[in-house]
């Protein structure tokens, strides 16, 4: 079982950037479909993007796609979130998830995700 830990989370002015990373332990990861997810308070917790197994096939929300970019290092254990032009909408508490079940591609589906992260606060304000 895929253990997952978020970290980079912080404060940033709009049109700031910032990376999370989320180390997975417990197996090699390269095998299983990881995903970030993000919750506003008041809201409902929402696909972000996500990366397929092998990093075979990635996949965007549309708010974020062309500013967030989804990659692995297999070697590390570790799936980053590189984010830029953060906007205050941007503003949630960011989840890693995985598939606990191997070899499927990434989808934007949250019920196909399995496994969490506990989250990391992203701040987006002036």
């Amino acid at each position: 079982q895929l253990q997952l830990v978020e970290s980079g989370g912080g404060s940033v002015l709009p049109g700031g950037s910032l990376r999370l990373s989320c180390v997975a332990s417990g197996r090699s990861f390269t095998y299983y479909a990881m995903g970030w997810f993000r919750q506003a308070p008041g809201k409902d917790r929402e696909f972000v993007a996500g990366s397929g197994w092998g990093g075979e096939n990635t996949v965007y929300a549309d708010s974020v796609q062309g500013r967030f970019t989804i990659f692995r290092d297999n070697a590390k254990n570790t799936v980053y979130l590189q984010m830029i032009s953060l906007k205050p909408e941007d503003t949630a508490l960011y989840y890693c998830a995985a598939m606990s079940r191997p070899y499927r591609r990434a989808t934007m589906t949250r019920d196909d995700y399995d496994l969490w992260g506990q989250g990391t606060q992203v701040t987006v304000s002036s």
